[in-house]
């Protein structure tokens, strides 16, 4: 595997899901395939879980880490072509992106939606730079319309936890296959795209029932969510789930491009609470965090007992380090 962007990437999903549970078993069974190898992972954008749990599930394989944060202990880096540089950007991307693929053997990177240019972000044009120029695999660890290893790490949540209640005979399930909704929740910022577009994909790709709740206006592209069902009511999506995957997103502009980033809705009729999970079949909360409290959730629902919040930010570790493992051994071979 040379990138990992898309739930493509990662081959059959029962097999991936089959060695997540066999890594998290034994963290420490691969190291040799890391030892002497190098993983740098390079953030233009904050980070907690993303940047531990790589960095752990790089450290469970025996990996040598550099981190580096663009914005805090590098120069200012351009990364438009064609520009004269006399402002205070010093370094192009062009020249630095070669320069760190001298010092690794892997390239992880994290790099937020500008939510300005529509074009500009869905094209992955600071990402993609490092896959044309680096040299070296590259992991995204969030990009402008992707974040694959959280939603590697939700499914690996809800099929430990799916597994779990069908072993289960008092837990009643009543599906042959999860029901997992992700509702739109109200927030006070313009957030990027990306973690829904790539819990669609991910959850499109499964074996699971999954709805999208929204509001109107909120359409993500149809490129992660071809094949899921879109509810416009959140009260009838959230009927029956098993799984609710809550998470603000801005305009995508799909049926806007002049909406695209904006705050179309600031409805808090959508925030999760203990009436929205009254509606689910007894269902369990989802998030990525970080999470607003009182604006996506609750403080009652995120720290109730059916809260999956804590696994679900384990698990980050667990699919890095299946990623990382896979890319260890295409450079083996």
């Amino acid at each position: 595997m040379r990138t990992f962007f898309n739930v493509q990437d990662i081959g059959d999903l029962d097999a991936a899901l089959k060695e997540a549970l066999e890594v998290k078993e034994n963290r420490f069974g691969c190291q040799q395939l890391g030892k002497n190898k190098t993983l740098l992972m390079i953030f233009f954008n904050n980070s907690l879980r993303t940047r531990l749990s790589t960095q752990k599930a790089a450290m469970n394989l025996g990996m040598n880490v550099i981190v580096l944060d663009v914005n805090a202990g590098a120069w200012k880096l351009e990364t438009e072509r064609g520009i004269i540089m006399d402002g205070d950007k010093s370094e192009h991307l062009l020249e630095a992106i070669p320069v760190m693929g001298c010092y690794c053997d892997i390239i992880a990177v994290r790099s937020f939606a500008g939510l300005r240019d529509r074009d500009y972000d869905y094209a992955e044009t600071i990402v993609n730079q490092f896959v044309k120029y680096s040299g070296r695999p590259v992991v995204a660890m969030e990009t402008a319309t992707v974040h694959p290893l959280q939603a590697f790490a939700d499914l690996i949540t809800i099929h430990e936890k799916w597994t779990e209640l069908q072993s289960n005979p008092a837990a009643k399930c009543t599906h042959d296959r999860p029901k997992v909704v992700m509702t739109w929740a109200p927030h006070c910022r313009a957030l990027p795209q990306a973690v829904p577009n790539s819990f669609a994909q991910w959850m499109n790709a499964a074996d699971v029932d999954f709805v999208i709740a929204q509001p109107e206006g909120y359409e993500l592209d149809p490129m992660f969510t071809k094949g899921a069902k879109i509810e416009y009511d959140q009260h009838k999506a959230l009927e029956d789930a098993d799984f609710v995957y809550a998470k603000n997103w801005s305009c995508p502009g799909v049926k806007s491009p002049a909406d695209y980033g904006k705050i179309l809705s600031k409805d808090m009729s959508w925030t999760i609470d203990e009436e929205h999970m009254s509606w689910t079949n007894n269902g369990y909360f989802m998030h990525c965090l970080p999470v607003r409290r009182g604006l996506i959730v609750t403080d009652e629902v995120i720290e109730s007992d059916r809260s999956l919040v804590i696994p679900e930010a384990a698990n980050r570790e667990i699919s890095a380090e299946v990623v990382l493992k896979r890319v260890l051994e295409g450079l083996e071979g």
